[in-house]
């Protein structure tokens, strides 16, 4: 947007546009969500590491089947409350989601991982069709899980492993982040991982990568200098 408006700017200057058309452009707005810093490394490995200690009962297992759709599938707690059973294949390892503003179910691909754990979580909880995630308290049992009670659930979890001041949305923060830097800032094609409907959402995470690689280039410009 920045260099289409420089760009039209300068062709009014020299004269091959009568007017500037830029005047009532409104540059992409930023919402609250980008502002938020999502869950690091270190945090999702502290939190992986406690799971791989839970003995296998069915609460437990669910709650690693959660977490797998959050941390390697990146989806949005809409995407994981609206799965049933029936929309997971283990044997091709793919889902079908019904994703943010969209009628139509799409496929993904199921990270190694993810297949794991809900392969364990389908067994230990002998479930073969309905909702994935269903309801354990006394008034919803048994009805499919509420994106509150998914904040709730990872919100506790967060709070048991010392973390504080995140969200379930961070989970998400994180699987962007990690896949813009294994792509290595292809924006594009992290796009088809993430399902952003547009790539511009995806240049605030980008930018922030690319600021914090810059910053210890900023500070050692400064190195010998002190007040």
């Amino acid at each position: 947007m920045a260099t289409a408006r420089i760009f039209l700017k300068e062709l009014n200057r020299i004269g091959v546009l009568p007017r500037d058309i830029t005047q009532n452009i409104k540059s992409f707005s930023q919402g609250k969500k980008h502002k938020r810093s999502g869950l690091d490394e270190t945090q999702v490995s502290k939190i992986i590491r406690g799971l791989s200690e839970m003995t296998l009962t069915p609460m437990n297992t669910r709650m690693m089947a959660l977490l797998s759709l959050l941390i390697f599938q990146g989806l949005r707690q809409i995407e994981i409350v609206r799965l049933d059973v029936t929309d997971i294949n283990l044997e091709t390892s793919n889902a079908m989601i019904q994703g943010k503003g969209r009628d139509d179910k799409e496929m993904i691909d199921l990270h190694p991982e993810t297949v794991k754990a809900l392969r364990k979580y389908l067994t230990v909880n002998k479930l073969a069709d309905g909702p994935l995630f269903v309801s354990n308290s006394n008034n919803g049992k048994g009805q499919r899980l509420t994106t509150k009670s998914v904040r709730e659930i990872v919100g506790k979890l967060l709070v048991e492993n010392g973390i504080e001041g995140k969200t379930t949305h961070g989970f998400r923060h994180f699987f962007t982040t990690t896949m813009i830097k294994q792509f290595g800032g292809n924006l594009l094609d992290v796009m088809q991982y993430t399902r952003h409907k547009s790539v511009e959402m995806l240049v605030v995470y980008n930018d922030r990568i690319r600021k914090s690689e810059d910053l210890p280039k900023y500070y050692r410009a400064f190195s010998k200098v002190e007040i």
